[in-house]
């Protein structure tokens, strides 16, 4: 699998003469109002003064595009606004941020990284944009293409984690199943790939805070997903709210229109994070509000996003005076104007109410969001083989844990309550497999401790627990215990709850919140099997815990119940990798597979005096059921030309005694150039299903995009003269067992 040859997929093409010309009529009638109403986007938000501000501004041509709007009938209610009541009769386009699903939801999308799968992956957001669409939402914002390598980052459950090459294919995939084959797709919507760029690199993890990157990593690590997501066609882009090595990224003219315009060749529209025009401002990069709205349009910002009183309609002024040109206005007028004539809104702006529930009634939405936790499930350890558990051979199970019976929180951040998502709990799924074969038992342990600054989200997506009885964690550990001690097997649902990640989500340590870690001791003290169901996006720190079997759920989405109760019972096997470095805990942060060597590249491990800094799980870790060896790997020529390729073939091989998948991953090690290069980096990568003793040949190309850097002394892209290891393997440990040489330099 190569990411670059899969996220070239479709640019976004010119339009016809007609429709440039239809545009252009539309533009020359408008006023500078109505041009600054075009480039905003606001709110709608269930009080009386804000709707009032709303429907006026519809009405007067002030207000161009809404947000957050669900109701099938309240969309069209406000479209009959715009296109009776306005003078120009210029449609609206609806935005929502449809993430991972709008009511059945699919795994959050770093859990699904973690399938290794794009092309499941893109069937997901295409049955998301399909239930989108049909409610009248045209634009979604996402993918998060952010590369985050700091997971006390809270934001770090919307991306793909760590990895540029991962991230770039899951990055390309979503934006495909967003849109389809091209924008205006019917039953697809519009992709906003976001946060441009950085942001998830923010210093300590803390959400908006500044960014600052060196060249080098900027170019190598956080630029390649959204360069892959605009290959891939994404109609829009979003820019960040942080500051960008001292420029906030929404002033930043550079990043928006050297970078993404002139050198990506991108014909979309950006639109700013929310209030992140206005927030100029406050960074302190200009001095009021009409000059926020001058330096955000001058960088590239076509639209504002904002809660209520945007500052674009200050342009209007501004151009008054000269400090924008008619040109740079009519730009970015123009640009959205295309988005909305991609979509059909001038010709088809209104949804059909009676059909608009359909699609989420589809009963294979949910079949595909059953087998898409599956495929992202991880089997972090699996000690004697615990799992999978034999139901034959079990009378009873006791299912613990604060997670365990909270479909709510199964289903994680970004999941919107108006929206009324399909859920289902670990422990009814466990109940059901089980039926009458074995007794099931349910404790809940300990609480979910409530968070020292609360979610300012609970008002749209809810509290996961709300309801929940509180109960006393001493006498709570005691009552799992003695369940344990009565069962066969102790099976804990444990992590994190629904708002403790995501954004303003972000947290100081990995531990498990609570006083989890004292109930999955006392649960392992009583010598019964322990199986660990991980519900998290981030790394946690399971304090060197003795439970034989770890099986990493995610927030599994609306068939959390079923896909977790198969993946337990084996009626599907674990194949999913890790998308991200496991560390010991937060002092080892930031803890990255494709690090330098180093002046003293045999004492990488042995940095902390006090323990080790090897991870507890590399990059690309994960078990299986099964059991799988790679053997006999190649390299089809010794030197490689720039321009040309090496194909690199291995044999994989089920030893096992089930079918089961496997990713294999291709890593390479440039040996010497120009700029010293990371101890491996992934540049390949294939899920496959092998039957029990099935042996395949697989085969990685390599060439020009998988070899080149970006120079940080040079400034440009360079492929060095160099010996180039190469490594197939289930992880990031891989061993390097071949080699070619590249030949000649190309600047």
């Amino acid at each position: 699998m190569s990411a670059s040859a899969d996220s070239a997929a479709v640019q976004i093409r010119p339009l016809d003469a007609k429709a440039r010309a239809r545009i252009d009529a539309l533009i020359r009638q408008m006023t500078p109002e109505e041009k600054a109403g075009q480039l905003t986007n606001l709110f709608s938000l269930p009080y009386p003064v804000f709707q009032k501000k709303l429907e006026s501004g519809i009405e007067n041509g002030t207000i161009g595009n809404v947000l957050f709007v669900t109701d099938p009938a309240e969309v069209n209610r406000l479209q009959k606004i715009a296109l009776e009541r306005s003078r120009l009769k210029i449609p609206l386009m609806f935005g929502f941020d449809v993430i991972h699903g709008l009511t059945t939801i699919f795994p959050v999308p770093i859990a699904a990284a973690a399938s290794w799968d794009p092309q499941m992956v893109e069937h997901s957001q295409a049955i998301a944009a399909f239930e989108a669409r049909a409610i009248g939402i045209h634009w979604t914002f996402a993918p998060n293409a952010d590369i985050a390598r700091d997971p006390r980052w809270g934001r770090i459950v919307e991306g793909a984690g760590e990895d540029p090459y991962l991230g770039s294919a899951m990055a390309a995939a979503q934006v495909r199943g967003f849109q389809g084959p091209a924008i205006g797709t019917p039953g697809r919507v519009i992709s906003g790939v976001k946060h441009f760029a950085g942001y998830g690199a923010s210093l300590g993890g803390r959400d908006y805070d500044e960014v600052n990157l060196s060249d080098s990593e900027l170019w190598n690590v956080y630029l390649p997903p959204f360069k892959a997501a605009v290959d891939a066609g994404a109609g829009n882009v979003m820019s960040a709210y942080m500051g960008l090595n001292g420029v906030p990224a929404s002033g930043n003219r550079w990043l928006l229109t050297d970078v993404l315009r002139k050198e990506w060749g991108f014909r979309g529209f950006v639109v700013s994070d929310n209030n992140a025009v206005k927030d100029l401002q406050k960074h302190g990069l200009t001095p009021d509000l009409p000059s926020a709205a001058v330096r955000a349009l001058d960088a590239g910002v076509d639209m504002e996003m904002a809660t209520s009183d945007p500052a674009f309609p200050s342009l209007v002024s501004a151009l008054g005076k000269n400090e924008i040109s008619s040109q740079q206005l009519d730009a970015s007028v123009q640009r959205v104007l295309e988005a909305k004539y991609r979509m059909g809104l001038f010709d088809k702006p209104y949804v059909d109410e009676e059909k608009a529930t359909e699609a989420a009634e589809n009963p294979e939405h949910l079949v595909a969001a059953r087998i898409a936790a599956e495929r992202s499930a991880v089997l972090l350890k699996n000690d004697g083989d615990l799992l999978p558990l034999n139901l034959s051979k079990l009378k009873s199970i006791a299912v613990i844990g604060p997670l365990a019976d909270s479909p709510g929180d199964a289903l994680g951040p970004w999941v919107f309550k108006q929206n009324k998502p399909k859920m289902s709990s670990i422990l009814a799924g466990i109940k059901e497999k089980a039926g009458s074969r074995a007794r099931v038992t349910y404790s809940m342990g300990v609480n979910l401790p409530p968070r020292l600054r609360p979610s300012p989200f609970v008002s749209v997506v809810g509290n996961a627990r709300e309801g929940f009885a509180t109960i006393d964690d001493d006498a709570g550990i005691a009552q799992a215990a003695d369940a344990a001690r009565a069962a066969d097997v102790a099976v804990l649902v444990l992590g994190e709850g629904q708002d403790m990640v995501g954004e303003v989500a972000s947290k100081s340590s990995l531990d498990l919140p609570g006083r989890q870690i004292d109930l999955l001791n006392a649960v392992v003290a009583t010598g019964k099997p322990v199986v660990v169901l991980l519900m998290n996006a981030r790394p946690l720190d399971m304090k060197d815990s003795k439970a034989q079997a770890i099986l990493d759920i995610w927030y599994p989405g609306s068939a959390a119940g079923p896909a977790t109760a198969n993946l337990l019972f084996g009626d599907a096997v674990p194949g999913g990798k890790l998308p991200f470095t496991w560390p010991r805990n937060a002092g080892q942060i930031p803890m990255i597979y494709s690090r330098l060597t180093s002046m003293d590249p045999i004492n990488a491990d042995k940095r902390y005096w006090n323990e080790s800094n090897k991870p507890v799980y590399p990059f690309g870790h994960g078990l299986s059921y099964s059991s799988f060896s790679y053997t006999n790997l190649k390299v089809d020529k010794p030197d490689f030309v720039p321009g040309g390729s090496v194909v690199v073939s291995v044999d994989l091989s089920n030893g096992g005694k089930r079918t089961a998948d496997e990713v294999a991953q291709l890593y390479i090690h440039q040996r010497s150039g120009t700029a010293a290069r990371p101890v491996r980096e992934l540049k390949g990568f294939q899920r496959v299903t092998l039957k029990p003793g099935e042996k395949r040949t697989l085969r990685f190309v390599l060439g020009d995009p998988e070899l080149r850097y970006w120079n940080a002394v040079s400034r440009t892209w360079v492929i060095d003269e160099s010996e180039i290891d190469v490594a197939v393997g289930g992880d990031s440990d891989a061993a390097f067992t071949g080699k070619f040489r590249i030949s000649s330099r190309q600047p």
